[in-house]
């Protein structure tokens, strides 16, 4: 007893709302989203325009926003912690009526049918649908017998995240649809089988080499990887290379037996190794099931399963995707570069950033902020102020709050005591280093430029509030673990 008196002692004011959160959490969401509204002022800043309070200017409207997103965020640590569990499906769900809506009532902003007007308002929902996605994600998985190694659990998670993520495609929003792969990073915490995210790399890889190479060549170095990685899988070298030996003369044998007998060119030697390949497959599969190497039918379900991916990725390149979408691609990869068309809004972003140099030119003082020589300076690309009014160091800065604050709430996710708490918490970090990671690097060339906002630093109330509730949450979240744990104490 003398202990827990003792304890209770040295926290006497843990029983407190203000007490009983992470204040840190806290003191870094308000310095950043202080710096974000620095960088719209800058950004959008004219001499006849200077009272801060100006409602015609974003910045006057961004202090509305701010004001609007701290009072949800009292509004949330005032709401009681089991709530989020117990609503976690009815939210899910009514933002999954309100994306639907938006596809027959909404209207076009830059190209994205994602959004919602209310009078001079125009709000996006497809933000907060990614909190929540991320309370029925935690909800589904901290269900008593849930496990990723049952099929049925994995996909009715994976459904979850599926149905927004498909529906904002249909609203030709790629790049809030790409924030949700964001939660294989929570999974990888859960325990997710690692081999998924061999596939995973596998499909990026040839995402990309499908750009870089020929479709011959790809396959060559599809049949060379996935024949290697076999082979050393289950040790059976001289068996692979004859492998390899009996695919290269079938394709010969096939090629040029049908093109002697037809007498002209009827297949090419890329469909005469496809069709050498599949039947080759036939007889690897066979030879792993006798030999009881069940690895060799995996490779074989990988190896045509990216190779149906490359055709996959060829056909939307050039039949869904939008031709300023094509253009961003190819000039980030390197394949075409437009520097005054498609390219433009990139490499005046890195002149940007890059005339910073160390110290930057200082506040207000940016001369290509001033001329607005990058578009969306305010919005999408609002790093660029960052970059060229507070130089390297002064980015190194804002970078390192995002990494402290993604840190502090994966600490918080760790320190749960349920795991639906554990689980939110990590989607909250995935999800802002998602948007960090994607936003920063569009501005610097890394990513190709797909319109997601950079968190508490982007000009606009539907991503400030939705951000601030997908925080406030996760620290309502560990307030209520230590809460708990003083009641269980007492």
């Amino acid at each position: 007893m003398r202990i827990r008196l003792t304890n209770m002692r040295a926290r006497p004011a843990k029983t407190a709302l203000l007490g009983s959160i992470d204040l840190v959490t806290v003191v870094i969401y308000l310095v950043l989203v202080v710096m974000g509204w620095l960088n719209i002022y800058s950004a959008v800043y004219n001499d006849a325009h200077r009272s801060i309070f100006d409602l015609s200017q974003r910045y006057g409207m961004q202090m509305v926003w701010i004001g609007a997103s701290l009072a949800v965020a009292l509004v949330v640590l005032l709401v009681d912690a089991k709530n989020f569990h117990i609503y976690a499906y009815p939210v899910y769900w009514f933002m999954i009526v309100v994306l639907v809506g938006v596809l027959f009532v909404g209207t076009s902003v830059n190209g994205a049918h994602s959004w919602i007007r209310i009078g001079p308002v125009a709000l996006q929902p497809t933000e907060l649908a990614k909190f929540a996605t991320a309370l029925a994600v935690a909800r589904c998985m901290s269900a008593y017998r849930f496990s990723l190694d049952r099929l049925p659990w994995l996909l009715r998670m994976a459904g979850l995240v599926a149905l927004p993520m498909g529906i904002i495609l249909l609203q030709n929003d790629a790049g809030s649809a790409m924030v949700y792969c964001a939660f294989l990073m929570m999974l990888y915490r859960e325990g997710l089988p690692a081999w998924i995210f061999w596939v995973l790399g596998g499909v990026i890889a040839m995402f990309l080499s499908s750009f870089l190479v020929n479709e011959m060549a790809l396959l060559v170095i599809l049949v060379a990887v996935c024949t290697v990685a076999q082979a050393w899988r289950n040790r059976n070298w001289r068996a692979s290379t004859i492998f390899l030996a009996i695919v290269a003369l079938l394709a010969m044998g096939i090629y040029f037996s049908v093109n002697i007998i037809l007498h002209s060119k009827a297949i090419t030697f890329y469909t005469a190794l496809v069709a050498a390949l599949a039947v080759s497959t036939v007889v690897a599969v066979v030879y792993g099931y006798r030999r009881k190497l069940r690895s060799v039918r995996y490779f074989a379900l990988i190896f045509w399963g990216l190779l149906a991916f490359s055709r996959m990725v060829d056909y939307g390149f050039d039949h869904i995707l939008e031709t300023h979408q094509q253009k961003r691609i190819l000039d980030l990869l390197g394949v075409e570069q437009d520097l005054r068309g498609w390219g433009y809004n990139v490499n005046q972003s890195k002149i940007t950033i890059g005339s910073g140099g160390w110290i930057g030119k200082g506040y207000l003082h940016g001369t290509q902020t001033k001329f607005n020589f990058v578009p969306e300076q305010s919005t999408d690309f609002i790093f660029c102020t960052v970059g060229e009014e507070w130089g390297f160091l002064g980015s190194m800065v804002v970078v390192g709050l995002f990494l402290l604050l993604i840190l502090r709430v994966m600490r918080m996710g760790e320190r749960q005591a349920e795991p639906f708490g554990r689980i939110y918490c990590y989607s909250v970090a995935s999800i802002l280093l998602a948007h960090v990671f994607i936003n920063i690097g569009m501005t610097i060339g890394l990513f190709p430029v797909v319109g997601i906002p950079l968190p508490f630093f982007s000009y606009g109330g539907s991503s400030l509030i939705a951000f601030t509730i997908l925080l406030f949450v996760a620290i309502k979240l560990d307030s209520g673990r230590a809460e708990g744990h003083i009641q269980s104490a007492l």
